[in-house]
């Protein structure tokens, strides 16, 4: 019946004895995690904000759909209403949002910025709307829009600056022109109310005011013969070709192919916004932006090959890299911590290998601790009876009391050699005893 308590008090001895050597090393590696996790800070804030453009216009329908992605992952995207591209760049700069669709050729950039690109994402067209004249040629040239009441869009959208630069390419002073800076919308209802005869829009093809101008009756699309000389003069341009009935193939629109010059749009982040967070709007763009359209075949875009800045490591990954099989089956924040602890998690089970090795000696000093500790009694028993000053019989009732709980230390079967010893030497001492008071008689 007391053979089971004490196998029990045994086996819960020598778990004790392991915790307490690994103790000391556990607490080193949480320590050292707990240090990594809050140097890395691989969980990103719960909300980002997004700079988008006037609504209705594409930038403004992108950034509704990014929205609904990343709520699936536990972030709230806030969308930050703009006049287009330049406020966008702007409000980068300022720390007002932390990303923002930006169209190439909007401004020169700096390292001041501070500013990475996560891939282009779409061709933005320079549409060029005018109203069909009841006699004369179709508008093919920029010079043709001279005489004109022009729309070049707001300042914040960027267009009126490039816009400068081609009327000055063209030898057209834009002070001598007939220019308005109305938004998308407000331009699109003047033109087809007949305010204006034309009007400059940089969109891409999935902007409702391209697709109401182009089911115009009224209204013709410029078709630009010197698009390829404008893609050699300005290398922000590419140029691009409205294939004849994608709009509208029962209806023929356009009823032919036009040339155009298109400017390819950016996701932009601030170099200070989490990594996690620019991983996942890299991922989203790949969702959004890798099918077909109007200007380009399926994955085109997003693309790393035409961006004006340098592409983070997370667009360059969610493009052009194949994703780590585990974040198709984890959800995002276990994926995530494994993906920034990961490394830093495999570069500690290197340091703590070798420092694991102490772990045996301290198990074997605690178990012989329990035995060597009561040598130290059994010591001070023999030299009070040598030196006299404890009695033959005290010190065997001491040397019994110390059997005694010698008897009741558990120790693991490897170690038993260990304790039979110190008995041993228990009786050992009482023998001296013994012989010493026989002596001490005769």
């Amino acid at each position: 019946m007391d053979r089971m308590p004490r196998t029990f008090a045994s086996a819960a001895q020598q778990l004790r004895d392991l915790l307490a050597s690994i103790g000391p090393l556990f607490f080193l590696v949480a320590a050292l995690l707990i240090g990594a996790y809050w140097w890395i800070d691989p969980q990103p804030p719960r909300t980002v904000r997004l700079a988008t453009g006037p609504e209705g216009s594409s930038y403004e329908l992108f950034g509704r759909r990014y929205a609904e992605l990343l709520k699936a992952k536990g972030i709230e995207v806030k969308l930050v209403a703009t006049a287009g591209s330049a406020e966008n760049l702007q409000l980068l700069r300022e720390d007002k949002a932390d990303l923002a669709f930006v169209r190439g050729g909007t401004d020169e950039y700096t390292d001041e910025d501070a500013l990475l690109s996560l891939g282009s994402l779409f061709y933005e067209p320079l549409w060029v709307f005018y109203r069909k004249p009841p006699k004369g040629k179709p508008i093919s040239a920029l010079p043709q829009l001279g005489p004109l009441r022009l729309n070049v869009d707001t300042a914040g959208s960027g267009v009126p600056v490039l816009m400068e630069r081609l009327f000055k390419a063209n030898r057209l002073e834009p002070s001598q022109l007939h220019l308005e800076h109305l938004a998308p919308e407000a331009a699109t209802e003047a033109l087809l109310a007949g305010r204006l005869d034309a009007i400059v829009l940089a969109q891409a093809a999935q902007s409702r005011f391209v697709h109401r101008l182009l089911r115009a009756p009224d209204i013709a699309l410029a078709d630009l013969t010197q698009a390829d000389a404008y893609t050699r003069r300005f290398g922000f341009f590419s140029g691009v070709t409205l294939p004849r009935g994608v709009a509208d193939l029962a209806a023929d629109l356009p009823p032919q192919d036009v040339s155009m010059v298109a400017l390819t749009t950016s996701l932009l982040s601030r170099e200070d916004v989490h990594p996690a967070l620019r991983e996942l709007f890299a991922d989203a763009a790949v969702k959004l932006h890798g099918e077909v359209g109007w200007f380009n075949r399926a994955r085109d875009f997003p693309n790393t090959r035409t961006s004006e800045l340098p592409v983070s490591p997370e667009g360059d990954q969610a493009i052009n890299g194949q994703p780590p099989f585990y974040k198709r089956w984890l959800p995002f924040w276990l994926a995530n911590l494994l993906q920034r602890m990961g490394l830093l998690i495999g570069g500690l089970l290197l340091v703590l290998l070798p420092l694991s090795r102490v772990i045996p000696p301290l198990y074997q000093w605690r178990v012989r601790r329990r035995v060597f500790r009561w040598y130290a009694l059994l010591r001070e028993v023999e030299e009070r009876v040598e030196s006299g000053e404890e009695s033959a019989e005290s010190a065997h009732k001491r040397l019994d009391q110390l059997d005694e709980r010698v008897n009741r230390v558990a120790v693991p079967l490897s170690y038993a050699d260990e304790l039979y010893a110190l008995r041993n030497n228990i009786h050992a001492a009482r023998k001296s005893i013994l012989a010493r008071e026989t002596t001490a008689r005769t």
